[in-house]
């Protein structure tokens, strides 16, 4: 891919640990002509069947849409001015695309799914930072995700202030 054609996926759950990884990739991973595909996932019982199945399909919301708190609603999605405002800045900050594309399910299967049907030459994720026993447990997103895309894959570790 050329350097104008890089699509950046970044794994968004407006969670401070995907907050704190939006910002790393705007200081150190997004460039002129790049595509930021923040990629959010949502439990599968969230929709209708009918509905979610065509949300799948077409779900890429556009920039201008995702500063609206009605949208973000609808989508189950929280809205965080501070991050409306940092995706917001993007485009002018560093003349780059961003969408938002949403699918259903388990988070670390689908976003190796997105990374194949989008598809991402990279992939950015938080780090929650989760103990032991919970990663033991609950297993960590952005371990499977590094064993499993096929792409590079940046993990952005959260820092506990």
């Amino acid at each position: 891919m050329a350097a104008a054609e890089r699509r950046i996926g970044l794994a968004m759950d407006f969670s401070p640990s995907s907050k704190n990884a939006l910002k790393w990739a705007l200081e150190n991973a997004i460039r002129k002509g790049d595509h930021l595909i923040l990629i959010t996932i949502r439990p599968e019982a969230h929709y209708e069947k009918g509905e979610m199945q065509l949300w799948e399909v077409t779900a890429f919301i556009p920039l201008m849409e995702l500063s609206d708190p009605a949208i973000m609603k609808k989508y189950g999605l929280k809205h965080d001015p501070e991050i409306v405002d940092i995706i917001g800045s993007i485009p002018k900050q560093k003349e780059a695309e961003v969408i938002m594309k949403i699918y259903w399910g388990d988070p670390r299967e689908k976003l190796c799914e997105a990374i194949d049907s989008i598809p991402l030459s990279s992939i950015i994720i938080g780090n929650r930072g989760l103990g032991k026993l919970k990663r033991a447990i609950m297993g960590s997103v952005s371990n499977y995700v590094v064993n499993n895309g096929s792409c590079p894959v940046t993990v952005v570790k959260h820092h506990h202030e």
